[in-house]
């Protein structure tokens, strides 16, 4: 386990590449604690283009609807008609509001544009997002993330940290991450993020 441990605990960039080869920029972490099914990972400065989806209860529905307005961000709907080059992942965070169900959608901005990126066009209702350095405990699983199986992700989670970290059932939002474009049907990797900032881990801080 240790040795497991060293071996991630170096700042890591996830690189995943897609049928033609490419290498896919994702967020620089480094992990700080490991178990068998999860492990919590310290996050740097992340920078997103976020689109928030209202008024469906379809995890499904509101991924696709809130990706189809960043990916008109992406291919150009924006202040330098700019294209962007894809990342991962592309992000849906669910969290209960007065209307219900909020869904945010979100794109991880390359490096090169994290501090200034283009400006989305203003029909899209896309807005800049920066997180500042936080701590997510996650689990990974494979296949599709649908409607019928995330639920049984995030309760897996939450029961193995609780073990480790009181207080962690009380999380009232949680994010899915998916590593791969809806045409890649094989070795999947999607995962569960729930952000235990406010909570004592190894080596990790509250905000």
């Amino acid at each position: 386990m240790e040795g497991k441990l060293l071996l991630y605990s170096a700042l890591t960039i996830y690189f995943f590449r897609c049928s033609f080869g490419r290498v896919i920029e994702s967020p620089q972490y480094k992990v700080i604690h490991l178990e068998s099914d999860f492990e919590i990972r310290q996050y740097r400065q992340v920078s997103w283009m976020s689109a928030l989806v209202q008024g469906t209860a379809s995890f499904e529905k509101s991924t696709q609807q809130g990706f189809h307005r960043l990916y008109q961000y992406i291919h150009g709907a924006n202040s330098n008609s700019s294209r962007l080059m894809m990342t991962s992942p592309v992000t849906t965070t669910i969290t209960a509001s007065t209307h219900g169900l909020d869904r945010l959608v979100r794109y991880y901005l390359p490096v090169m544009y994290a501090k200034n990126p283009p400006l989305p066009n203003s029909e899209l209702n896309v807005q800049f997002e920066k997180w500042t350095s936080n701590c997510l405990a996650v689990r990974r699983f494979s296949g599709f993330a649908k409607d019928d199986n995330i639920n049984k992700e995030i309760d897996a989670l939450m029961s193995s940290l609780s073990k480790y970290l009181p207080g962690s059932g009380a999380i009232s939002k949680y994010t899915i991450a998916q590593y791969n474009s809806s045409h890649h049907p094989s070795g999947r990797l999607n995962e569960v993020w729930l952000d235990v900032s406010a909570f004592t881990a190894e080596g990790c801080q509250p905000l």
